[in-house]
């Protein structure tokens, strides 16, 4: 835990830096579809409507019972911003409005507390500004005191009356709920979880905006779409898929791995191929599973019930392919019969879902190798006579 007492803490610093696009999200979700959403761009975030009205924002996460001042600099460092904008974009013709969204308050008896108020008086704006600006002696101060000088009163007034101050903006750790807030098509037991996806894909599109990978802004269009694909994931009949591109950590073993589902795999003699894309199967449906249980999505037992319905509808096509196998079969009779039951169970087994629509194929392969890799004896397998095999392995009766 980090000791934000320490003069070499850069924690609050830390926290601003990932409070500005859970912040945008937030604020992102609010928008029009149409809106266009620009990252460090002319501010930390910008919005842009298709009648070409622009919000440019500052995003500021302070610390606990931290105040705005007439001289704040968080306030005049964003107002030498906004100038530059301002005066870019054809000063009073200009279509940008400009916000400080911080999580501080406005001290009472601050000339700021003018800029809380939507009914902008301009003029009272700048004479107070412009009052305060000339009390300072900071370097600083000086320096944006002389860049607005550049302005004619009746520009002033206009600039100033474009700027709004939300005071106490919800702190970092308030956000998740507020999204949450807005997710009322889902079950309030599953937002948080649908809320850690959505801000996981949000995070990386400004990541990818931020280095450069993406060069288009964000649509908003974007975010709604990905928030109703996300929500369908929580509905009666689905369950979130997370991990159709995962694979494990390390090197996939194919020829060494001694778990009891491989070693199932190599007594059907197959290609180190097929028993790799096995491996990756078993870790995707395992993990899975696990990030459903830990989101608490599964309803009682329906983990146990979907495995004993694999569990039968493998026993009805073993008993199919094993028919005419007894005891004298030669063993490439039994492998070829243990071959034609996990080809049966990794290509024809589809319809075998968990719920209607968890279509994705590592669920129900991962699972039938999950059952094969049961201890002390694994519920599935292939090989007709590997049960008995192990038995003896283990010095045990089949």
């Amino acid at each position: 835990m980090p000791d934000s007492n320490s003069k070499f803490s850069a924690a609050e610093q830390g926290l601003g830096y990932m409070f500005q696009p859970r912040l945008a999200l937030l604020q992102a979700l609010d928008c029009p579809e149409d809106c266009l959403v620009f990252i460090e761009r002319n501010d930390d975030v910008e919005f842009v409507e298709q009648d070409g009205k622009v919000s440019l924002g500052s995003l500021k996460h302070k610390v606990e019972g931290d105040r705005l001042t007439d001289l704040s600099t968080d306030f005049w460092k964003s107002v030498r911003i906004w100038l530059v904008n301002f005066k870019r974009t054809g000063r009073t013709a200009s279509k940008a409005r400009y916000q400080l969204l911080t999580t501080a308050e406005v001290s009472a008896g601050s000339f700021l507390t003018q800029f809380e108020d939507f009914e902008a008086d301009g003029e009272r704006r700048a004479h107070d500004a412009g009052a305060a600006l000339a009390m300072s002696r900071s370097e600083l101060i000086g320096e944006i005191r002389d860049e607005l000088a550049d302005l004619d009163g009746d520009e002033l007034a206009d600039f100033y009356s474009r700027i709004t101050i939300f005071s106490r903006t919800p702190r970092i750790n308030d956000i998740p709920d507020l999204v949450g807030r807005r997710l009322i098509t889902v079950r309030k037991e599953f937002r948080q979880a649908l809320f850690q996806r959505l801000e996981g894909w949000w995070i990386d599109l400004v990541i990818q905006t931020l280095t450069g990978r993406r060069s288009e802004p964000i649509k908003v269009q974007e975010l709604h779409d990905r928030l109703a694909m996300l929500a369908d994931d929580y509905k009666i009949d689905s369950l979130p898929i997370e991990f159709t591109d995962k694979l494990p950590e390390g090197r996939i073993d194919a020829t060494g791995d001694k778990r009891r589902f491989v070693e199932q795999l190599r007594a059907l003699n197959l290609s180190t191929d097929r028993i790799r894309y096995a491996i990756i199967d078993y870790y995707r449906a395992f993990e899975q599973r696990s990030s459903w249980a830990r989101a608490n999505l599964l309803v009682s037992d329906e983990i146990e019930r979907y495995e004993d319905k694999l569990v039968e509808e493998w026993g009805r096509y073993k008993a199919l392919v094993c028919e005419n196998i007894t005891a004298d079969s030669k063993d490439e009779v039994c492998i070829s019969a243990g071959r034609e039951l996990y080809r049966w169970a990794e290509q024809s087994t589809g319809q075998l879902r968990i719920r209607e629509k968890v279509a994705e194929q590592y669920v129900v392969r991962g699972t039938f190798h999950i059952l094969a890799n049961g201890i002390p004896a694994p519920r599935v397998h292939w090989h007709p006579r590997f049960l008995e095999r192990l038995a003896k392995a283990l010095g045990v009766a089949a």
